[in-house]
């Protein structure tokens, strides 16, 4: 018999074992790993069981998930029972269940074991979204009900982690808007557990630790969502705070309604294996500064007789092509299909200029048909040097539909909002 005082907000989690996946997040602080662990333990001694645990790092787990889990052993006054051996790191039970580590710069490890039916997969997003379809395949037990428990930091929307339990905008995939999850705390659906947890739901913290949470606010927005708040968002400071999504008939509607009044181009950047064939579409409102984006081909591991015959709309249409200038071959070649494409002007400095001329616009509307460009232009951020600054024209991503807008745009000029952007630059500490 054993009394362990615990969180009330992980009380139902805790015996809780009615789904196949538990996804656990929450804020720095929140406890949500040390609930996990103890979860692992009572389970763990009232069923025979072996339970992997895997850390993107194997090196790490001697000083997080080991040391959490044999410091709950001996808090429950087991130490005697429980065996937490160091070499190999294994806690082992009287029962016969074990607890066993690994991790995923380690894969060739993972084919050695065998009836594993309890996963605790911690800081999840750190892992790859192939080390996660691989540790689903290493979950099995010929009688066992079979568990994974994901337990993470929020991180960025682009994660894996988020798309795969939450929402996925480029697959147009749907599990759960994360929204909810925060009003709600917890949420059982499609066989996943979701729990989310705050500094605020630890009441053994310090009032100390959660006013260090707070002050982050003021210096750290981005951290400030992930460690006090507990939140999926888009880290860094995005490119395009103006750019918005718009369903596909209102955005046809005003294109078409004020067709006589607008500027069309059409832009194209080149890729084949890793990098993408990108084609869009644009249309630019003069007077109100608005860029409409309402067409897009985007395309890989294809040949340029291939792309031929699936652009050929725009050689019927003679519509004009600007495109990345240095791939003068593959220009001459659509040129000789029939195609209107010409080359852009680089120059030093052109990324810088072509970013800054796209920032100028005071909206950027994008039809929800165009899901690469969403993907790439809703969340696309500024990367930064060892020094914290941004770094003007460089990216997280390499986003090839912007790239193509870069090149429709590329002898247009947007009318100069120089002041904004100055003052924009000056917030980011340019």
């Amino acid at each position: 018999m054993m009394e362990k005082e615990v969180n009330p907000h992980f009380d139902d989690f805790l015996f809780d074992w009615s789904t196949k996946f538990q996804f656990l997040v929450g804020g720095y602080g929140s406890s949500k790993s040390y609930h996990v662990a103890l979860k692992l333990i009572l389970k763990l001694l009232d069923e025979k069981r072996t339970a992997l645990v895997v850390r993107e790092v194997y090196d790490t787990h001697r000083d997080s998930t080991y040391s959490l889990l044999e410091e709950i052993v001996i808090d429950l006054g087991l130490d005697h029972k429980v065996k937490c051996m160091v070499s190999p790191m294994q806690i082992r039970f009287p029962n016969g269940s074990k607890i066993i580590f690994k991790g995923m710069d380690k894969p060739q490890k993972l084919k050695s074991i065998n009836n594993i039916s309890i996963v605790w997969l911690e800081e999840c997003s750190e892992v790859k979204y192939a080390g996660f379809k691989e540790l689903l395949g290493r979950l099995r037990h010929p009688t066992l009900n079979l568990h994974m428990i994901l337990s993470t930091n929020p991180v960025s929307t682009d994660n894996w982690s988020f798309k795969h339990f939450f929402k996925d905008d480029l697959n147009n995939r749907l599990v759960l808007d994360d929204e909810e999850l925060y009003k709600k705390r917890t949420i059982i659906t499609n066989d996943t557990y979701y729990h989310h947890s705050t500094a605020d739901d630890n009441l053994f913290l310090p009032e100390s630790y959660v006013d260090q949470l707070d002050e982050m606010k003021d210096y750290d927005p981005d951290l400030y969502r992930v460690a006090r708040k507990g939140r999926f968002g888009v880290n860094g400071i995005k490119v395009l705070p103006q750019f918005e999504v718009m369903p596909h008939e209102e955005v046809m509607k005003i294109v078409k309604t004020r067709k006589p009044f607008l500027t069309f181009r059409a832009g194209m950047d080149f890729g084949f294996e890793e990098s993408y064939n990108a084609l869009i579409r644009v249309a630019v409102d003069k007077k109100s500064k608005y860029l409409y984006i309402y067409y897009e081909y985007y395309k890989n591991k294809m040949t340029d007789d291939k792309t031929a015959l699936e652009i050929a709309e725009f050689k019927e249409t003679r519509e004009r092509i600007r495109a990345d200038s240095a791939e003068p071959k593959t220009i001459e070649f659509y040129r000789q299909q029939g195609f209107n494409m010409v080359a852009t002007k680089k120059f030093q400095g052109s990324r810088l200029q072509y970013t800054r001329k796209i920032k100028r616009f005071k909206r950027i509307i994008c039809s929800d048909a165009c899901k690469n460009t969403i993907y790439e232009l809703k969340s696309l951020t500024y990367k930064k040097n060892k020094n914290d600054e941004i770094i003007p024209d460089e990216f997280n991503i390499d986003p090839h539909t912007f790239s193509a807008i870069w090149y429709a745009l590329d002898d247009y000029e947007v009318s100069d909002l120089k002041g904004a952007i100055d003052r924009y630059e000056r917030l980011l500490g340019k």
